[in-house]
């Protein structure tokens, strides 16, 4: 190396070691302006390192200065050692006890372990399709009194909604009601059996009819009892619920066509939630999975439920997969359109090798832990991720059980390996021109 680039090698590791002075201190147990901080961590760490061999003795701020003893740099420095890297420390940061004390540098051990999966989202609660049913009629007729006539109202089975005249339902009465008086005429006049049985194929078909026009069992013994045919009749609620739609604003006067919709009637004993599960999370939540679900209207209350489909396409805007989550709500007091937290607890990963999230440092390039090798000895360690749940992240490859890994001031130990890395590669990258131009240092050492 030339003297001028020598000289500005010099000025760099002189203003780098005036930035870091205080962290140097800490980490390394030597102070920048030579005194010794920390006796006790430095006797032990010189007994730690007696069995590693020593190439050469360098000075802290100029690494052009090598001795092949200790003693003290131009600049009045303690010299410090230099070791072979084939002894296995390459990489590693050693720091002195006041570092760990000053910086409250914590460690946890790794376990195996498995590692259930908690996946969290937000719905909609809406209707549940299988419990909505129509009201509509299947003959021609005008409502002439309307008992129902607002959305949100609620209705028991078999309620009376409106009153509907219908001259083909009128007619099909009285037919009904001359099958069965034909049928009593000719069984009290002792007519043949033949014609009795022919009056009752009459009577049979006509109540068939009214049967088919959903009259029920109950209306037509009315009829019967009453022996005329009534003007209009009643239509009666299929199922009990809250009328959720209903046809025009007012129902009286309106005339109905077989197959028209008059009112939606839902059950709200059992809802669906709607949740969104994002595409990453599909291969932990299938048909049939449990889900928890909660409510801002009542925290202190939990509802249970099972998915029970999904859609056949995601969001291409969310990038999610809507489920429908069906959970029962036998006191109603969930309803329609409430925003519900959908939790569901999924299998995981078993028997992975478990460290605290918290002990993770993410860049750009890589994913690091701190592995703590005892007598204060730091090893970053670039690992593999898998599932993340609970505070606790799998690692799939990197690490062992039993070992520790720091879980706080881990990136000063990660920033002071990143600085030892940089400058170890400066060095061995020049180590040609730095040992030709070293010859001085070296001989000045030695006098």
């Amino acid at each position: 190396m030339s003297r001028p680039a020598r000289s500005l090698l010099v000025v760099l590791l002189l203003l780098a070691g005036a930035t870091l002075g205080m962290a140097t201190t800490v980490l390394f147990g030597w102070s920048p302006f030579g005194k010794a901080e920390d006796h006790d961590a430095a006797h032990h760490e010189a007994g730690a390192s007696a069995a590693r061999r020593i190439l050469h003795w360098r000075a802290p701020m100029d690494p052009n200065y090598r001795s092949d003893r200790p003693g003290k740099s131009p600049m009045g420095m303690d010299l410090i050692p230099v070791y072979d890297t084939a002894d296995g420390d390459e990489g590693t940061v050693r720091v002195s006890k006041r570092f760990l004390q000053n910086f409250s540098v914590r460690t946890a051990e790794v376990e195996r372990g498995d590692l259930p999966l908690s996946i969290r989202t937000v719905g909609i609660l809406a209707h549940n399709d299988e419990k909505v049913v129509s009201v509509n009629t299947k003959f021609e007729g005008w409502i002439e009194r309307a008992e129902v006539n607002n959305v949100g109202e609620f209705v028991e089975r078999d309620e009376v909604l409106f009153e509907i005249y219908s001259p083909e339902l009128f007619t099909t009465q009285q037919e009904y009601l001359a099958a069965i008086d034909y049928v009593r005429r000719l069984e009290q006049g002792g007519a043949y059996a033949e014609a009795v049985d022919r009056a009752k194929s009459l009577l049979k078909a006509a109540g068939e009819r009214l049967r088919h026009w959903d009259v029920n069992a109950t209306q037509i013994t009315a009829l019967e009892a009453a022996g005329v045919a009534m003007r209009t009749m009643p239509v009666l609620a299929p199922a009990s619920g809250f009328v959720v739609a209903k046809m025009g604003d007012s129902l009286e006067g309106m005339k109905l066509t077989p197959g028209m919709t008059v009112l939606k009637i839902a059950d709200h004993s059992t809802l669906w939630a709607q949740a969104e599960f994002h595409e990453t999370d599909l291969r932990h939540v299938h048909e049939g999975s449990p889900a928890s679900i909660t409510a801002q209207a009542f925290p202190e209350r939990r509802w249970t439920g099972t998915i029970r489909f999904f859609r056949s396409a995601l969001n291409p805007e969310t990038r999610a997969l809507t489920a429908f989550v069906e959970l029962a709500n036998p006191d109603l007091a969930l309803r329609p359109m409430m925003y519900v937290n959908v939790s569901i607890k999924a299998q995981g990963a078993r028997d992975a090798v478990l460290a605290p999230a918290e002990s993770v440092l993410r860049s750009g390039t890589r994913t690091v832990v701190i592995v703590d090798r005892g007598e204060g000895v730091f090893e970053p360690r670039e690992v593999a991720l898998g599932l993340t749940a609970d505070g606790l992240q799998e690692i799939t490859s990197g690490l062992a059980p039993g070992e520790r890994v720091v879980i706080s001031s881990q990136f000063l130990i990660d920033s002071e390996s990143n600085l030892k890395a940089a400058t170890s590669q400066m060095l061995r990258g020049s180590a040609g021109s730095i040992d030709a131009g070293a010859s001085a240092g070296h001989h000045n050492a030695n006098h």
